[in-house]
């Protein structure tokens, strides 16, 4: 009676909750987080080693109901890798984005983006720190993981969201090794291209009692690590001519079309002319702390009842600073001259005009992202069999994550003030040759190494502070049956329905809204020198700095302290300024910028009803998941007042006030799903399976938000977030899966798939707008429901071990795809054509070791940005790891790991031309040293 009492109070909050979510609520968790345990729960195993953690994986998804791939902890509270992301890429078809540090960051399954991959643990939604659905994983220390699903295909009971796949994470439970056991590891890394340390403590508690009722898992992991990322970029972009012969480009010449005779005319060989407009090189340096707490209770008092009350907190800090050089070089009527073009691109040119305005001032740039996150998961689990054919299971939790950034980001700049002539190169590196010599006779690659320069050498210049406060709250709810049949060959019916409900605010606060981003640029300007303290407080000579590029620029650069800078800009206050009044940091302040702050709340309610099959040689499922999604988005909007022009490429916007805007939107879902697997043999099997699924446009698109922000550099183009009225994406997908486990722990595996997505959300770019500006016309970029796309692709894999200890695993993924917008054809953003891993291991004895290969195929991130056939792509990355281990004995064990042992980079391009880099980032190789104690 007291189980069943339990039982009923923990089911009893379905009704409140029922009533009080009146409309409905945000994206469904798995229907029946214990059930989708039940269903590949298998027979105790303690999993050590790397072998065993293959061989649970193999036999999670020889049994899974669906494609699924999977990986498990080495042994309790230790992962195959420091990052779940980074093991989550030895998955056939998974692969990871990268952030600072080269730490594995965003998922993307089966070539799709993190926007069509929903990321759950033990079957709930985790919230997100972003401003959409897909989940950073660096926010999540590898060490509360036990496990991890990829499921590539559909169950009615599992939660709707995922078109890519869902990523489920499981937590350890003290009755996966019954009694008592600790674990105590001691971590330190070495980078060698910072040549930073960094260190790591973590230790789990598990034990089980009350003659193995009740049971406890306590666990906690503090890091902290320092690392640097060399990287070049642009944030001015790429400038291009118009051309009459592209009606979808209007030219985003800023400062003027590109005219190479100077006839203040656009001729037919400068149609579509490219150049560059900025450029940037430098170091980002990284201290990131991050510490995490997890618990779980279960009690067991019989087989017919359990309850589990689980719950995780995490803390990510992690402050990136990035101090680097910039240029802008971009063109204007009489700034450039020698000009030399190559296959229409300008690749050479001097400049050496004496206007102030019109030289090349280099500028010295800060740019901070300040990234303070708390993430936490709390939910209780019960699971009652009333009867012999009935079971009923109730799950509650609260998933909450919060970021801490407003105001605090930077892209602070402070700007040349002597008088030059440059000359500007482009090669085939990710960076141009600069050459400037100043009219006192210093030469800026050799003066900055030789510590020429100083404050008096810079101005003020663009002060941009920004940063969001993201609140991300997600409270839900299942509630479902289990029901043997045995007859008519359906073995269960499961039924359920489940409840979510789920808000996201975003506060930017920055001081573009206010022009106080201006400030202290153009005639309002002050001299470094002027300021009190020491601003320019650094010279930074990093070793190894960009040494694989090769081209001629600065490898010494000055540096300046953010906090430090704004100290000596508020003791600067009333000094007379040149406008007749004097200074006043307040003007310059940050502040909440409206007009990119949102208010959404999701309201879901879903239904599932699935039978589960079986006959002699076969088994499967059918089942259809239904329900419906209330909306409800909040923005601001401002009508710009005035525009005023401070100098080449520097304005200011004067807003009105703003006006709230508040829109709804509902829509209803209903996704059947069917999966059959047919045993040739007790090794040999083929998998079938068929779906319709639905990912939801990311939270941000669905708030009518807009920005006019690059009218302060002289890019007019108006920005839309999104409106609440946009579709989610809903993909009819196929899979057919053939397994053959031919030896124990080894598998080969050969699949295809089919999606076909519709409403897939893209970027409309609508150039040359009346916005009612008088005198501006803008370029208009908004997110809209494409036409359709089409994805498929081949999966292959093999694993294989060998008495003697030897094994090794491969993985290919081929993807095709293309889409459709208005008729015209794009390739599908975020989809790597190919991805493909080969593992070699070693386990016997004491010893282990191994070495793993990820490779991802260049990719394109974003289509037309310099027109129609104009994309921007990730180049190709091969990612190496290798570790090896040494179990000293029942207690003790040491590991060694190597992360990115080719030193390999990151690069973005221009339909992968190296001429027009994008983006270059590298991390350099890492290594860790660790030591475990059992006891």
């Amino acid at each position: 009676m007291l189980c069943r009492g339990i039982a009923l109070a923990l089911l009893m909050p379905f009704g409140s909750f029922a009533q009080s979510t009146g409309e409905t609520v945000a994206q469904a968790p798995a229907a029946d987080p214990a059930a989708g345990q039940d269903a590949t729960t298998l027979d105790t195993v303690t999993v050590t080693g790397v072998r065993a953690s293959l061989a649970r994986a193999v036999e999670l998804k020889r049994d899974a109901a669906t494609v699924q791939d999977s990986i498990s902890a080495l042994e309790l509270g230790k992962f195959p890798d420091d990052n779940v992301a980074d093991s989550l890429s030895h998955i056939t078809g998974v692969a990871i984005s990268r952030t600072a540090g080269g730490e594995g960051q965003k998922v993307s399954v089966r070539g799709l983006g993190p926007e069509y991959t929903l990321t759950t643990f033990n079957g709930r939604i985790l919230a997100t720190d972003g401003p959409g659905r897909d989940f950073a994983f660096d926010v999540l220390p590898s060490d509360v993981i036990s496990g991890a699903d990829v499921i590539k295909g559909a169950e009615a009971q599992n939660t709707e969201g995922a078109i890519g796949g869902l990523v489920n994470l499981r937590s350890a439970s003290p009755f996966d090794d019954k009694g008592q056991h600790a674990v105590l590891r001691i971590e330190g890394d070495r980078n060698t291209l910072s040549d930073y340390n960094g260190t790591k403590y973590s230790g789990v508690y598990s034990n089980t009692f009350a003659d193995d009722t009740v049971g406890i898992l306590l666990g906690a992991v503090y890091a902290d690590r320092r690392d640097r990322t060399d990287v070049a970029g642009n944030d001015g972009g790429w400038t291009r001519n118009p051309d009459p012969n592209d009606p979808t480009w209007g030219g985003n010449a800023w400062g003027g079309n590109i005219d190479l005779n100077g006839n203040g005319e656009l001729d037919p060989d400068e149609y579509g002319l490219i150049a560059p407009g900025q450029f940037r090189v430098g170091s980002i340096i990284e201290d990131k702390k991050r510490h995490a707490y997890t618990g779980k209770f279960e009690w067991r008092p019989s087989d017919s009842f359990r309850l589990t009350v689980d719950g995780l907190k995490t803390k990510l800090d992690s402050p990136q600073v990035s101090y680097q050089q910039s240029y802008y070089p971009l063109f204007s009527p009489g700034r450039w001259s020698n000009i030399q073009v190559t296959n229409g691109i300008v690749t050479s040119f001097d400049m050496d005009n004496p206007d102030p305005e019109q030289r090349l001032n280099p500028e010295l740039l800060n740019q901070t992202e300040y990234r303070v996150v708390d993430t936490d998961l709390f939910g209780a689990n019960a699971r009652w069999q009333v009867s012999d054919s009935f079971a009923i299971t109730g799950d509650v939790y609260r998933s909450t994550s919060k970021r801490y950034s407003g105001g605090l980001d930077t892209y602070v700049v402070l700007r040349m003030n002597q008088p030059n002539t440059a000359h500007i190169d482009l090669t085939r590196a990710a960076v141009p040759n600069v050459a400037i010599q100043f009219d006192d006779g210093r030469d800026w690659i050799d003066g900055l190494k030789n510590g020429e320069f100083g404050e008096s050498d810079f101005d003020t210049h663009y002060f941009g502070l920004s940063g969001d406060n993201i609140k991300d709250e997600i409270n839900g709810g299942t509630l479902s049956g289990d029901l043997f049949v045995g007859d008519f060959h359906v073995d269960h019916v499961k039924f359920g329905v489940s409840l979510t409900d789920r808000r996201k605010s975003r506060d930017l606060v920055n001081n573009a809204f206010n022009g106080g981003e201006n400030y202290y640029s153009g005639d309002n300007r002050i001299n470094v020198s002027d300021l009190d303290g020491d601003i320019i407080d650094r010279t930074l000579s990093p070793s190894g700095f960009m040494s694989d590029v090769n081209a001629s620029f600065p490898r010494n650069f000055l540096g300046f302290d953010v906090p430090a800078y704004i100290k000596a800009l508020q003791a600067y206050d009333g000094q007379p300024s040149p406008d007749g009044g004097v200074y006043d940091y307040a003007n310059a302040a940050p502040e909440w910028n409206p007009l990119e702050s949102y208010r959404v709340r999701e309201k879901t309610t879903a239904v599932f009803v699935q039978a589960d099959m079986s006959g002699e040689r076969w088994d499967g499922n059918i089942g259809v998941r239904f329900g419906t999604t209330k909306t409800r988005a909040q923005a601001w909007d401002a009508q710009i007042e005035s525009i005023t022009e401070l100098g080449a490429f520097n304005y200011s916007v004067e807003y009105g006030d703003p006006t709230p805007i508040l829109q709804d939107a509902s829509y209803s879902f209903f996704l059947p799903s069917a999966n059959f697997v047919w045993h040739f043999t007790d090794d040999l099997q083929l998998r079938l399976g068929a779906a319709k699924t639905m990912a939801r446009p990311s939270v941000e698109q669905l708030a009518p938000t807009n920005t006019t922000a690059s009218v302060a550099w002289g890019e007019f183009t108006q920005i839309y977030g999104g409106n609440v009225d946009l579709k989610p994406y809903s993909a009819k997908q196929g899979d057919i899966s053939l397994e053959w486990y031919f030896s124990e722990n080894s598998i080969f595996n050969l699949a295809t798939f089919y999606k076909r997505i519709e409403n897939q959300i893209t970027t409309s770019w609508e150039p040359q707008q009346d916005i009612g500006v008088p005198g501006y016309l803008f370029n208009v970029m908004r997110p809209i429901n494409g036409d359709y796309a089409k994805v498929h692709g081949i999966e292959a894999g093999l694993q294989h071990f060998w008495n003697n200890g030897l094994g090794f695993r491969a993985q290919y993924t081929r993807n095709w795809s293309k889409s459709f917008v208005d008729g015209e054809e794009r390739p599908l953003e975020g989809i790597a054509p190919s991805v493909y891993s080969l593992g070699l291991m070693y386990e016997k004895g004491a010893w282990s070791a191994g070495v793993q290969a990820d490779h991802t195929d260049g990719f394109v991130t974003a289509t037309n940005v310099l027109g129609q056939g104009y994309n921007e792509q990730a180049d190709k990355l091969t990612w190496l790891t290798a570790h090896l281990a040494y179990t000293v004995n029942d207690h003790l064990s040491l590991t060694l790991e190597g992360d990115n042992l080719l030193d390999d980079e990151q690069t973005y391009s221009i339909n992968g031309n190296p001429l027009l880099s994008q983006g270059y980032y590298r991390y350099g190789r890492s290594f860790k040293l660790s030591m475990a104690l059992k006891f």
